[in-house]
């Protein structure tokens, strides 16, 4: 009954913020063209509600910079100071609003992560897997990217162990408070934390 009106819940509300913010999203759209080309939009592969892939939606926040091999260049050496305003704001988060619509993500669950870190789950952490990812989720509201991949990935499973509305009101209302102070914002990670893959084989190598 709760994962049926849950599922509701997240359509409509999806539909509502997508009319509330159309404006901004607009905004954002234009100015992603000024300041960094086309496309609007970065779409990634992501596992899903039982590692099912889907194409998540982002406003695109990185340069398109190539190498003479035609090959684009690491992540922070394509950010840019309007890509990290967008990412500071959250506003580049805001077209999954249509991953919710689709019903491959809800408003609140799991932050889906890429594809390649799934040999690097433990058979615990891949509880993750047995719901709908998240906008935003437990991690998020606790530390975000100031957490250790181990803590975000325990709040993950917490979460998923104590399902319920009043977790999810919780989450959605925390959220929506650190939006707007702008907290636990890390405008570019990959200055920040070592991926999931090579973190789980440095602490592998730290143990050796």
């Amino acid at each position: 009954m709760y994962e049926f009106w849950k599922r509701g819940f997240d359509i409509a509300g999806a539909i509502i913020l997508l009319i509330g913010i159309a404006p901004i999203m607009a905004t954002v759209a234009l100015l992603t063209v000024i300041k960094l080309g086309r496309p609007v939009l970065f779409k990634q592969l992501r596992p899903g509600l039982h590692e099912k892939p889907f194409w998540i939606y982002k406003f695109r926040t990185m340069a398109n910079l190539y190498d003479a091999n035609g090959e684009l260049l690491p992540d922070g050496m394509r950010f840019t100071a309007f890509g990290g305003m967008i990412r500071k704001l959250s506003l580049d988060e805001l077209p999954q609003l249509f991953n919710v619509l689709k019903g491959e993500m809800s408003l609140i669950g799991p932050r889906p992560l890429l594809p390649h870190y799934s040999p690097y789950y433990s058979v615990r952490e891949k509880l993750r897997f047995t719901v709908r990812p998240g906008m935003t989720g437990l991690a998020q509201i606790s530390g975000r990217n100031h957490l250790s991949w181990n803590e975000r990935l325990a709040f993950d499973i917490a979460y998923v162990e104590k399902l319920g509305w009043r977790l999810d009101f919780f989450i959605f209302g925390k959220t929506l408070l650190k939006v707007l102070r702008q907290e636990d914002v890390v405008a570019n990670p990959a200055h920040h934390d070592l991926p999931l893959d090579r973190y789980r084989e440095w602490m592998k190598e730290g143990s050796l």
